[in-house]
């Protein structure tokens, strides 16, 4: 019975080494960090990410899953994928725009805490617990290290000398650091992949996936890879989302027009025109809902 207790303990562990590692990156980010304090705060990020997977796997694994361990496990996304990148993104890159810099920072880390909030409360709301094919958006583990990644690549392009990152490169990761921000509150859904099973258009695909980081690895620097990964990630869900939402509309309109009786052109043009004299009197109900 006491066994049975203590191996409540063991996924819990794993998410508080999770901890442990962001609080370790937090305070290399301390102070005047120079890039290879950042790029140390970077691989603890990694470590972060390993051991926050092992956790529900452990859970699961020996049938010790729990409301705490699901709560805990939030906390330690919170502060180990949504602060501590966001410190890690404002040293390397954003100090530098001043307030506009702080504030995109801390956008990333409440849209962080605001992404991992909406996936509990629907995990809750939903039979199968929040494991399904789809993420409501970007996942917040991706987007932490989609930015520690940058930094890595950064730092090991440059070598042991490596300098902090020049003015001109602030915009355009300031940018980033905004999208990837704005991706993990929006609706975009992003695969999960819990329903890919062997077969041969997997394993053809997975290959020229390994063909590709290889490339990448030989022509360029295999630091390059994760980011290239990711942005391809990142890329697919947008793709995938814009083809859903163009297929939804492209059907509402063909129901439409097989719905809607034929009419002439005049009186079509008079039907406009009372939409229009309507449309600033009439308030539709489900704007104050």
């Amino acid at each position: 019975m006491k066994l049975r207790k203590l191996m409540f303990v063991l996924p819990n562990l794993f998410t508080c080494t999770s901890i442990f590692c962001g609080f370790y990156a937090l305070t290399l980010c301390a102070g005047d960090a120079q890039p290879a304090q950042l790029y140390q705060a970077s691989i603890a990020v990694i470590f972060a990410m390993f051991f926050d997977g092992f956790d529900g796997r452990v859970a699961r694994l020996t049938k010790t899953q729990s409301d705490f361990g699901v709560e805990l496990d939030s906390l330690a996304d919170v502060v180990s994928f949504g602060v501590v990148p966001a410190m890690l993104v404002y040293k390397w890159a954003l100090s530098g725009l001043g307030f506009v810099g702080l504030f995109i920072s801390f956008a990333f880390a409440t849209c962080g805490a605001l992404r991992l909030a909406r996936f509990n409360v629907l995990a809750q709301r939903t039979k199968h617990g929040g494991a399904s094919r789809y993420f409501v958006g970007l996942p917040i583990p991706v987007a932490a290290v989609m930015l520690v990644s940058a930094v890595i690549a950064h730092y090991v392009a440059q070598g042991p000398q490596a300098r902090p990152l020049g003015p001109a490169a602030r915009v355009p990761v300031a940018g980033l650091v905004l999208a990837l921000a704005l991706l993990m509150v929006s609706t975009v859904r992003y695969r999960t992949f819990k329903d890919v099973r062997f077969s041969k258009k997997s394993a053809t695909a997975f290959a020229l996936f390994c063909a590709v980081g290889v490339a990448i690895a030989v022509l360029l620097h295999p630091a390059f890879v994760p980011a290239a990964y990711l942005s391809f990630y990142l890329v697919m869900g947008l793709v995938e989302s814009g083809v859903l939402l163009a297929r939804k509309f492209a059907t509402a309109g063909a129901a439409g027009a097989a719905a809607a009786p034929p009419v002439e052109r005049e009186e079509e043009d008079e039907l406009a025109e009372e939409e229009e004299e309507s449309a600033d009197s009439d308030v539709d109900e489900q704007d104050y809902l």
